[in-house]
């Protein structure tokens, strides 16, 4: 059974870090990627950022490039996003997901990562105030 663990959320002022973590286990495939997903009130779940476990390459919305960084731990099957100058409209709940992936976009993260992904955490709640 896939389980998707995400921790790390809470009540950063603009300008703060985070770093959340996403504790994964029971996926079987060989090839696969994470992603980092959050949904704000009111909006739709966006894409945040992608890691593939093949290489290692990595995917990043335009509005976190630079801010956020995706890294993992095989060892520990954990991906991490440090989060870095947060802003308030980086608020909203964070999500983790993983799915395969394959040929057609090289083992890699494809661009849709969104739509590669089959399992999916609970979510953690990033909240950026003064």
């Amino acid at each position: 059974q896939v389980q998707l663990v995400e921790s790390g959320g809470g009540l950063v002022q603009p300008g703060g870090s985070l770093r959340l973590s996403c504790a994964a286990s029971g996926f079987t495939r060989d090839y696969y990627a994470i992603g980092w997903f959050r949904q704000a009130p009111g909006k739709e779940r966006e894409g945040v950022s992608c890691i593939a476990n093949t290489d290692g390459s990595t995917r990043y919305a335009d509005s976190v490039k630079g801010r956020f960084t995706i890294s993992r731990d095989n060892a520990k099957s954990t991906v991490y996003l440090q989060m870095n100058s947060l802003k308030p409209e980086d608020t909203a709940v964070y999500y983790c997901a993983t799915g395969p992936v394959d040929r057609d976009s090289d083992y890699r993260c494809p661009q849709r990562y969104y739509n590669a992904m089959r399992y999916w955490g609970k979510g953690t709640l990033v909240t950026v105030s003064s």
